[in-house]
């Protein structure tokens, strides 16, 4: 009775606690408040993307709360960001940007986007400047777009080229006893790699070296032609060594000035021909979306569907992309008569075969009837790509890592682990001849294996053939690129895997024309859930992972991957490997 009095007591102390923390999250909130800014004097926009930057941004008040530090971060969409900063532009009370970015969390193809935004800004004659305390090489990839590139003066950054690093936990497997059953299709399909061997394949290795050599060259060109200098040069540096103290990184030509951030106000208010005690008249991006802009007067729509996340079957949560949940935001779309034309935001290394077929059936009823366009993201590779194919024009970043047209299944085979490490045996009875198929104590025998190897040279069929359709392509030539090898955006352009070069608002002023539209809103789908639905499973998800951050430190990485795999359903046409470039 004592213990049950304590669970009570525990209980409701938890839902009292929980409850208080969700209204005062509120509260905080709702004191930034969304009043109308209105700008009598001039400002400068002050961007702090230290953050993640999803493609969407979130209508949840509860998304970048941090339930350990207790604090709520500023954070706003790529689609939106990229609005904002024109809206700036063409604001004559904006005067100049400053860019404050040590780490951005997301990839080289959005960090391309904003850094292009940026640059339209700056062709308005309105200045940028960019400060760190420490720049880390994606962070200045994007502040080397700005008039002045600016490191505090006992500040470092970071210059180093790019690594692409895979783990390999086949060893750790054979030393508890499991072994990986790995079924395939493609020279390049290396997914499975790191349950088959412990390095890269040759093939691997060709691949990887030509895309991140691709990214790295895209991204070292825009680089030069900010800073005035040769890729050779960059090169060099970058050769030279992997992190740069102020004075090294002001010698090698990659930063303008060493300053403190007092020094950097100071010259925002010299911008601003403010005094030197004044305040300087700094504007947020929550500021910014709160000073009001015309608005187009239509009923005319482009519904932009976002597609984040691995591919999985029924609905998904807020990043995955459930079959269910994307088909019907697809349908709602082609199904709206205000609706002109549909622009599909893809970011997923792929997932689940069949939940892709299910999502590019809606693709192919859409296009149909109305104009349907892909813009692709970082990432939008095997089952990313499988659904973005048929669409009418497809846009990549020259940074966007796509291709990947391969499908691969894998099971484990725990007996090692069971009989002889644990102790434990099965004995059964079955009915017919493969009723026990896909029984988790064993692994598979000879005529299982060869069945499953038919149905995945199957799906693989059926994937070229559907990319060989989009694409107005032969079976044959879209095999020699597929077989699970992955590009670049700018590679998959000269093998024709995309049509053109660019982001978001490159496939929005696309769509508008093709849907015959001059003014339009857009409609973003799919349709948001519940906020408190998404409180509950931030904090539980959230605090799971850092409890296991913790708990394994530098093993983390391997727990994620092995965790990744064992949740994966049905034949996987997915992105070959977990990949990180640093």
């Amino acid at each position: 009775m004592r213990q049950f009095l304590k669970f009570s007591l525990a209980t409701v102390v938890g839902i009292f606690l929980f409850s208080l923390l969700s209204f005062l999250i509120l509260l905080a909130i709702a004191s930034t408040g969304s009043e109308e800014v209105k700008l009598k004097d001039d400002h400068v926009l002050k961007l702090n993307l230290n953050g993640l930057i999803y493609d969407r941004t979130t209508e949840s008040p509860f998304e970048n709360f941090d339930p350990f530090s207790g604090e709520i971060t500023e954070a706003i969409g790529l689609h939106d960001l990229v609005d904002q900063i024109e809206k700036a532009k063409d604001h004559d009370k904006i005067k100049g940007i400053l860019l404050e970015i040590t780490f951005p969390q997301t990839g080289y193809a959005s960090l391309r986007e904003i850094r292009r935004a940026l640059e339209d800004f700056r062709s308005s004659g309105k200045f940028v400047y960019a400060y760190s305390e420490g720049y880390t090489q994606r962070a200045y990839y994007l502040a080397s777009v700005a008039d002045s590139v600016l490191l505090n003066p006992e500040g470092a950054m970071e210059f180093k080229g790019l690594q692409a690093q895979v783990g390999f936990p086949l060893d750790f497997l054979a030393k508890i006893g499991v072994e990986p059953q790995v079924i395939r299709h493609g020279k390049f399909k290396s997914a499975v790699e790191p349950y088959l061997r412990n390095d890269m394949s040759p093939a691997n290795k060709e691949q990887t070296e030509a895309f991140i050599g691709s990214i790295w060259d895209a991204t070292i060109d825009q680089i030069a032609e900010s800073r005035e200098m040769s890729a050779d040069e960059l090169n060099a540096a970058a050769d030279s060594f992997a992190v740069f103290l102020g004075e090294d990184a002001l010698d090698a030509g990659l930063v303008d000035a060493l300053t403190y951030r007092d020094e950097v106000y100071s010259m925002v208010r010299g911008q601003l021909e403010q005094e030197e005690d004044e305040e300087a008249r700094f504007l947020s991006l929550s500021e910014l979306k709160n000073v009001k802009a015309s608005s187009p007067v239509t009923t005319d729509y482009i519904a932009v569907i976002y597609a984040q996340g691995d591919i999985i079957s029924g609905e998904g949560s807020e990043y995955q992309i459930g079959s269910g949940r994307i088909s019907r935001a697809i349908r709602k779309a082609r199904r709206d008569d205000k609706v002109k034309a549909i622009v599909l935001r893809v970011n997923s290394p792929g997932g689940d075969a069949l939940a892709s077929d299910v999502i590019l059936r809606e693709m192919e009823k859409a296009k149909a009837e109305k104009p349907v366009i892909v813009s692709m993201g970082d990432l939008a590779a095997s089952g990313g790509y499988y659904i973005s194919c048929k669409a009418d024009h497809i846009f990549a970043e020259p940074t966007t890592i796509t291709g990947s047209i391969g499908v691969f299944g894998v099971l484990f085979n725990p007996e090692e682990l069971l009989n002889n490490k644990m102790g434990i045996h099965f004995d059964q009875v079955v009915t017919n001849a493969h009723a026990d198929f896909g029984d988790p104590t064993r692994g598979l025998n000879d005529f299982e294996y060869a069945r499953i190897q038919h149905i995945i040279e199957d799906i693989y069929a059926d994937f070229i053939g559907h990319v060989a359709e989009g694409r107005a392509m032969d079976v044959a030539d879209v095999d020699s690129i597929g077989q699970g090898r992955v590009w670049s955006g700018a590679d998959a352009l000269e093998i024709g895997l995309v049509d053109e070069l660019g982001g978001i608002n490159e496939a929005l002023a696309l769509a508008a024309e093709r849907g015959e539209v001059e003014k339009y809103r857009i409609m973003s789908l799919p349709e948001r859930k519940d906020p408190i639905q998404e409180l509950i499973e931030e904090l539980t998800g959230s605090m799971e992972v850092r409890a296991m951050k913790n708990k394994l430190g530098p093993l983390y990485p391997y727990f994620e991957q092995m965790e990744h795999i064992q949740h994966m359903h049905g034949y996987q046409a997915r992105m070959p490997f977990t990949l990180e470039l640093r």
